[in-house]
């Protein structure tokens, strides 16, 4: 299952990217993460559908140091496999 969530509210600054990725690897999830310029978080991830929903119910939770106020996440049935290795996942720069 592959998926792109938006995560808003104090989410940058406050180490949600780094949480986000050890969240995605321990749930061996492959995708990116990355701030937008907006002051949100953007996440695509892949994965089995199980892991896909716990990582899902983290993000809105969030890390201790973070406040989600609002998660949009849109699942993308039947995509092509995302372009990156299974296992990784990437903290990118802001865009």
């Amino acid at each position: 299952m592959l998926i792109h969530i938006r995560v808003f509210g104090r989410v940058q600054g406050v180490g949600f990217r780094a949480w986000t990725r050890r969240k995605a690897l321990s749930l061996e999830l492959s995708g990116w993460v990355r701030n937008r310029i907006d002051g949100s978080v953007e996440i695509m991830a892949e994965g089995p559908d199980e892991a896909i929903r716990l990582f899902l119910t983290d993000c809105r939770k969030g890390s201790s140091f973070s406040r989600v106020d609002r998660v949009e996440p849109v699942y993308i049935p039947d995509a092509p496999l995302l372009p990156i290795e299974d296992g990784v996942f990437l903290n990118q720069p802001t865009v």
